[in-house]
């Protein structure tokens, strides 16, 4: 896939540290993507699982593309002090509707591969048939069964740019500010 240096915003290399700042048409590209690699590697599962919050959003997208049902599970990723992201927490269970089914579990982001083994132990608990897993990027050393792009580049959601303050304004995510 190629993009030029307008859509997605670039501030770098996509494969360097950067900034890479999507669109909602480029992130809505970029799960077509990942749904045609797992449609073309053979993979048909029954249903999707994306991981709360944002992983939700990706999942839905690539079960629709699939034409497959779509499950949520909330595994938190919570920010502590000094912005540093904490270890996961399970916050639901695996959806009952994945026993002895194909399960595709989604989220947006992989880096150090916590949230994902912590999601397919979760769903071995209701003995799915098979499970692969898929991301949107990329970031560091561990590799989900599909992703759409590697990068170290810090991703910009579009969903994430911007947040609403306590009047009802817009501003920037302040965990971007300064590099947007």
């Amino acid at each position: 896939m190629t993009f030029s240096r307008n859509s997605p915003r670039w501030t770098s290399d996509p494969t360097e540290a950067g900034v890479l700042e999507l669109s909602w048409e480029v992130f809505g590209e970029l799960c077509r993507a990942l749904a045609v690699k797992v449609a073309q590697s053979g993979y048909q599962p029954d249903l999707v699982v994306g991981i709360a919050k944002a992983g939700v959003i990706p999942g839905a997208v690539i079960a629709s593309i699939l034409r497959t049902d779509f499950y949520s599970m909330k595994i938190s990723r919570d920010v502590g002090v000094e912005r540093v992201r904490v270890r996961p927490k399970l916050l639901s269970a695996a959806p009952r509707e994945a026993a002895g089914k194909r399960v595709l579990i989604v989220d947006e982001i992989c880096t150090s591969g916590e949230t994902l083994r912590m999601a397919l132990n979760a769903m071995r608990q209701v003995a799915p048939a098979e499970m692969h897993t898929a991301a949107s990027f990329v970031k560091g050393q561990y590799t989900p069964d599909y992703y759409a792009l590697k990068t170290d580049a810090t991703i910009v959601f579009p969903w994430d740019r911007q947040v609403v303050s306590p009047e009802g304004d817009l501003l920037v995510n302040p965990l971007y500010e300064g590099i947007l």
